[in-house]
């Protein structure tokens, strides 16, 4: 009896010499779980962890956005005129300089033309006629009133005169539309003020009426800047809307109004031409410059959260983790929209007055990776 008790003590004096002899295990955080009752993924940390965790709590807003658009200083439809020949001819003399300021009026080209001597030949020719047609009515009134003269006399040369002046009237038209000068020649005249933009000919060459521009004028003082916005973000956009307007090559900003819109989005570029026009024009702005406009428009009412709440799971879904009132943490699913300005849009998935992980939330799930 005395060697089974000393077996048996001497079996436990081991057991126990070996728990002494083993380490604890080291402090964990617990992997994430599903929390009861919601079946939503949920995780737990300590102490330590906790302070490289900052909570927001979800709110809605509505607050001024920017849209950054490019954009590019273009003339004013009314500002622009395309100069070309009004009768066929050669050019003889071309009398200005690409960049010169024009006034309405001055000469730009001269042609020699056949069409024109015609014209001038039949304004002539017309004119003879209605003074002579003018002389003869004259006349058989005088007859008539001293009882000479015949009244179907006086009422055939009545017609013969409105004849006349119609055939002067049609020739001096003709003849103005080609333009002044004497004999063959006539002179090109600019039809508003402006600057000589681009010169499309030379002497020597040959011109005919309806053909390409010889000369294009724009008026500097008539200025806008035209600024493409994605189709997407037109519903944004709106007449009278404020804008601020950089050009790079001047280094200045100028405010700037939106006018009006193209009716037509550009099929390649999925985006729509909008008219600005300038609060005042700066020094040594030109036509063709480029310009950065910010346009100020009002976001839609929303949700967002700093881009660093949202996490990437299976390379698709977007999840938030929320705090919940126990100390734990539950994974949400969510669907954003835009991010700007490192916020991001929650268009679903979140409701004001909850509490989101904005920032360590990569410390909740290892598996995931940031949004951006």
């Amino acid at each position: 009896m005395n060697r089974v008790a000393f077996f048996i003590a001497s079996i436990g004096l081991s057991v126990l010499v070996a728990g002494c002899g083993k380490e604890p295990a080291p402090e964990t955080a617990p992997a994430s779980k599903t929390s009861p009752g919601t079946g939503a993924p949920s995780a737990r940390i300590t102490d330590a962890q906790r302070k490289y965790i900052t909570v927001e709590a979800v709110a809605v807003s509505g607050t001024v956005d920017v849209l950054a658009l490019p954009g590019r200083v273009t003339f004013r439809p009314q500002a622009q005129s395309a100069v070309g020949a009004t009768a066929a001819g050669r050019i003889v003399a071309v009398l200005v300089q690409a960049g010169q300021v024009v006034k309405a009026g001055t000469p730009l080209l001269t042609i020699e033309s056949a069409d024109a001597g015609a014209a001038r030949a039949a304004l002539d020719q017309a004119a003879t006629r209605l003074g002579s047609a003018e002389s003869v009515y004259r006349r058989q009134i005088e007859m008539v009133e001293k009882g000479v003269g015949l009244e179907f006399e006086r009422q055939e040369a009545e017609a013969r005169l409105k004849e006349a002046r119609a055939e002067h009237e049609r020739a001096r038209n003709a003849a103005d539309l080609i333009g002044a000068g004497k004999g063959i020649r006539f002179t090109v005249r600019a039809p508003a003020d402006g600057v000589v933009m681009t010169i499309r000919t030379a002497v020597g060459a040959g011109v005919a009426p309806g053909g390409e521009a010889l000369l294009e004028l724009g008026d500097p003082t008539q200025l806008q800047v035209v600024a493409q916005v994605p189709e997407s973000d037109l519903r944004h956009v709106a007449v009278g809307q404020e804008a601020e307007a950089e050009f790079p090559a001047l280094a200045t900003r100028v405010m700037a109004r939106v006018e009006n819109f193209n009716p037509r989005v550009d099929l390649e570029s999925r985006r729509i031409q909008v008219y600005l026009a300038l609060a005042k024009r700066p020094d040594g702005l030109r036509a063709g410059m480029m310009a950065q406009i910010a346009l100020r428009v009002r976001a839609e009412a929303g949700i967002s959260v700093p881009v660093s709440a949202v996490l990437i799971k299976d390379g698709k879904r977007r999840v938030v983790y929320l705090a919940r009132p126990d100390g734990a943490f539950e994974a949400r699913e969510v669907q954003v929209g835009r991010s700007r300005d490192g916020r991001v849009t929650v268009l679903q998935g979140l409701t004001a007055g909850e509490k989101v992980v904005v920032r360590g939330a990569l410390l909740l799930d290892t598996q995931a990776e940031q949004l951006l």
